[in-house]
């Protein structure tokens, strides 16, 4: 099988403007992606899918692969779907590798890649046991249901499933709880597919891209993983990052 890595990366952040270029012990934060991307052995290649001639520049000077892409996307993976038609070549799926993950583990993206082995698998992407109230009642963190196929039956910022007549501060001891972590597979053909979708009322409502893929009847394959991903948002993030590194 052979899968694409792509690491979409923008300048523009509101909370966090040229982030990607952020260092971090020396290395710029993409930098440290791309490099914990490449340890995945079930990629065959690894690129950077940017609209920055900036970061452009940052990845081509520690020897890394770029592509340049629109500036008008809406989500990364538009931005996979172009870079991936830019850069040629045949590939099985599509893995979007988050740009500021720079702690992402190779085997959390293996896990997403194994899926492919199935070749009824459209989508991909992964999940975590929630053990903590504050993140459940965290509406920045993505919570899955799953059903018994490995599926994702739906996501949302909202504490789900609602656990009726009983105290909320109890409800983790009741029911497993998963929260999103956002790394995403597509099999080619379906990713194609997915970038010509119009946005759905889901997907308005929550603000989640893949509720659009569920909304128009499209499965995504879940793995469980049980190591923490970090992804950094704002300067704060940054710093306490590069103190967990110490």
């Amino acid at each position: 099988m052979n899968i694409l890595g792509v690491i979409p990366a923008r300048y523009a952040s509101t909370r966090f403007p040229g982030k990607p270029l952020a260092d971090i012990k020396g290395k710029p934060m993409i930098q440290r992606v791309y490099e914990q991307a490449k340890k995945c052995k079930l990629l065959n290649e690894v690129i950077v899918a940017t609209d920055d001639k900036r970061i452009e520049a940052a990845v081509k000077k520690f020897k890394g692969k770029v592509v340049m892409t629109s500036d008008k996307h809406e989500s990364g993976t538009d931005r996979c779907h172009e870079a991936l038609k830019k850069y040629g070549g045949k590939f099985d799926a599509v893995i979007n590798i988050q740009g500021d993950e720079p702690f992402i583990h190779p085997e959390q993206i293996s896990k997403v890649a194994n899926c492919f082995k199935d070749k009824n698998v459209q989508l991909a992407t992964l999940a975590m046991k929630l053990d903590s109230i504050h993140e459940l009642t965290n509406h920045n963190t993505i919570k899955v249901i799953i059903n018994k196929r490995k599926e994702a039956i739906y996501f949302s910022r909202t504490a789900i499933p609602y656990y009726r007549g009983e105290d909320f501060t109890e409800w983790l001891k009741m029911h497993t709880y998963y929260k999103h972590i956002g790394i995403y597979g597509y099999r080619t053909d379906i990713l194609a597919q997915v970038t010509n979708l119009e946005r759905s009322s889901l997907e308005i409502a929550e603000s989640l891209e893949q509720l659009r893929w569920l909304e128009n009847g499209y499965k995504i394959a879940v793995e469980v993983t049980n190591m923490e991903s970090y992804s950094i948002d704002t300067p704060e993030d940054l710093k306490k990052a590069v103190d967990k590194m110490r």
